[in-house]
C-alpha cells in the first residue's frame, strides 16, 4: 500500500535556521538514495493557516510517497530526516494513505489510492486535504488578493485539527494542508463561503497553471507540534 508522509521540522535558533538552509541543499542528494521512494518535495512554509506570501523561515517540510509502509517507517532513521529531526527544536510527522487524487503535481500524478481502498465517505477517522496550486504569473496578483481570507477562516474553523501551508516557490507553488474529524466536517467547509467562491474564481478564470486535489486516511502521527500532538486523541478514539 502506498503511504504518503509529511514531515515537519521547526527550527527555533538562528543557528540551527541557517544550517537548515544548508541542510536543503544537501538534501536532494540523500533523497535519492531512499529505498522505495516514489516521489519526493523539499518545502518551506507559510506563516498563515493555508496558503500564504509570507515564508515562515523558522518552519520547514519534507514531503515523501513511498511504495510500502514499511519503506516510509524506515526512513525516519535515515537522513535527511534524522539529521532536521535531531537539531529541530520540535519536529511531527503525518502518515498517510491516499483515498483520492485529481491533477498533476510537476507533470506527475504522485498519489495512488489503493485499489482496496475506502472511498473517502467511508474512511474511518481523521481525513487530510492537500491542495497544490502553481499559479499562473499573470494571475498572481488576484489570487493571493482572494486566498488569504480562505486561510484565515481554516484557521477560525472550529472542526479542523491542523492546518499548515507549504510550498516550493514562494507566491507561485503553494500547498495548503489540512486534517479534519471526518469527512462531513470537511466537505462543509469546502462548500461554503470564501472557500467556494475562490474556487469558482479559479475555474472561471484559469490561475493557475496545474493544481491538484488529494486527499487522505491519517494513518499515524510522530511527534509533536506546538507542544502536542493535535491529531493522537481522535486516532485514538477511532482504534478504541
Amino acid at each position: 500500500m502506498q503511504t504518503t508522509m509529511l514531515s515537519l521540522f521547526r527550527f527555533d535558533r538562528t543557528s540551527d535556521r541557517l544550517w537548515v538552509l544548508g541542510q536543503m541543499g544537501l538534501a536532494p542528494f540523500q533523497m535519492p538514495r531512499a529505498k522505495g521512494l516514489q516521489f519526493w518535495k523539499l518545502c518551506g512554509t507559510g506563516t498563515g493557516e493555508g496558503f500564504t506570501p509570507r515564508p515562515n523561515w523558522g518552519v520547514w517540510a519534507i514531503l515523501t510517497v513511498w511504495d510500502s509502509p514499511a519503506a516510509a517507517q524506515a526512513a525516519s532513521r535515515m537522513a535527511p530526516f534524522s539529521h532536521w529531526a535531531a537539531r529541530a527544536s520540535e519536529s511531527y510527522t503525518l502518515r498517510l494513505a491516499p483515498l483520492s487524487a485529481r491533477g498533476q503535481w510537476a507533470g506527475q500524478s504522485p498519489f495512488s489510492p489503493s485499489a482496496t481502498a475506502p472511498s473517502q465517505a467511508a474512511s474511518q477517522g481523521p481525513i487530510a486535504a492537500l491542495t497544490r496550486a502553481s499559479v499562473k504569473l499573470g494571475h498572481a496578483l488576484q489570487f493571493w488578493g482572494r486566498v488569504p481570507d480562505i486561510s484565515a477562516k481554516i484557521g477560525q474553523d472550529p472542526a479542523v485539527l491542523f492546518k499548515i501551508g507549504i510550498g516550493e516557490v514562494p507566491l507561485l507553488h503553494q500547498v495548503t494542508f489540512s486534517v479534519w474529524p471526518d469527512a462531513t466536517s470537511m466537505a462543509a467547509f469546502a462548500r461554503r463561503g470564501a472557500h467556494a467562491e475562490a474556487i469558482r474564481a479559479v475555474r472561471d478564470n484559469g490561475w493557475f497553471a496545474e493544481e491538484l486535489y488529494a486527499r487522505f486516511q491519517v494513518l499515524g502521527t510522530e511527534g509533536r507540534w506546538h507542544g502536542q500532538d493535535p491529531i493522537a486523541r481522535h486516532l485514538i478514539q477511532e482504534a478504541a
